[in-house]
């Protein structure tokens, strides 16, 4: 009979890759992780792992064998939900990701409307960017993620993972919320050059910007890969001024006149006295909540989750890009 606690030694070691990680994730030595793979091997009778000098990957019988596993823990959690609340209502800790505007714009008001709705459901956040939070839900870390499309095209999420459309988050230009040519009120000469002004809320075009000061994330980051593709399909490339590799110190260094910025609408926090205007030539990225696939989700994962599109649908300001109730979900291939 197999091991419930050694399916998961092995799932872990698919998603992390380590005996090292696997055990530090697990609070297990190294050598007792060995020590549960080659009990696993000798349960099942097949050859699970194979050496590449120092360090263990997972033959083809294993791969197998953790995709059967996760589906096989994701059941048995299924279960122990169950039979820990018989009534079938909502109950128990869903343990979600979210990139960090999420967590701001969705999470938390999820959260305070499930502890009017489903009083007995509690939600665990951690904030991960989305390149993270596929493998974080593939490993069971998490039981549901908020996620986002990745610039570079890479896929979300694996082929046991399921998401469902959230909302579109248009790509605005924010500025200082008071904009000269001269530069930002009380700014006077490292204000902003040819910003538009914050009165206007009209389509703006790039390329009027091409003299602008930029404030952008690190190099090869989301943001930062975002700027400089918008910028040179405007015809010119941005003049940074700013790396900033967090929205809050971002925003605040536009709203000092010092800069604009390109951000996701979520990323937009209203406490910041900044204007917003959108794209003449529009970008969007698609915002998601994404599952594990295999077992059906636990009364209060599916009650998270359905709080969640109820949130996303009230914030998203384009109805039409909002997923409806009855959207189906849809795998999206990710390593």
């Amino acid at each position: 009979m197999l091991n419930a606690a050694r399916l998961q030694v092995l799932a872990r070691l698919d998603g992390l890759g380590t005996v090292r990680a696997v055990g530090a994730s697990l609070h297990l030595s190294p050598s007792a992780v060995s020590a549960q793979l080659a009990a696993l091997e000798a349960e099942t009778g097949a050859r699970l792992l194979e050496r590449t000098g120092r360090r263990v990957r997972l033959t083809p019988a294993g791969r197998a064998l953790a995709r059967h596993a996760r589906v096989i823990l994701d059941q048995m959690a299924l279960a122990e939900a169950e039979l820990a609340h018989p009534d079938g209502q909502p109950a128990g800790v869903v343990r979600v990701a979210a990139f960090s505007s999420a967590v701001r714009e969705l999470v938390i008001p999820l959260t305070l409307r499930l502890a009017t709705e489903h009083p007995r459901v509690e939600v665990d956040v951690v904030e991960l960017d989305p390149r993270e939070s596929g493998p974080a839900l593939r490993r069971a870390d998490v039981d549901l993620a908020v996620t986002a499309d990745l610039l570079d095209g890479a896929p979300l999420a694996g082929p046991d993972v399921a998401t469902v459309p959230l909302l579109e988050d248009p790509v605005v230009l924010v500025t200082p919320a008071a904009t000269s040519r001269d530069g930002a009120a009380g700014a006077p000469s490292h204000g902003v050059a040819d910003a538009p002004p914050p009165a206007s809320s009209g389509p703006v075009d790039l390329a009027g910007l091409a003299d602008a000061r930029w404030a952008a994330d690190l190099a090869g980051t989301y943001l930062s890969t975002l700027l400089d593709g918008a910028c040179r399909d405007a015809g010119f490339e941005p003049r940074v001024v700013a790396r900033l590799p967090s929205y809050e110190l971002l925003l605040a260094h536009v709203e000092a006149g010092l800069s604009v910025a390109l951000l996701p609408g979520l990323a937009v926090d209203r406490r910041y006295d900044v204007a917003v205007r959108p794209l003449t030539a529009p970008r969007t990225r698609q915002v998601y909540a994404a599952v594990r696939r295999g077992a059906p989700p636990t009364a209060a994962t599916a009650a998270v989750l359905g709080a969640l599109r109820r949130v996303a649908s009230e914030r998203g300001s384009d109805e039409g890009a909002v997923a409806s109730e009855g959207q189906p979900v849809r795998a999206v291939d990710v390593d």
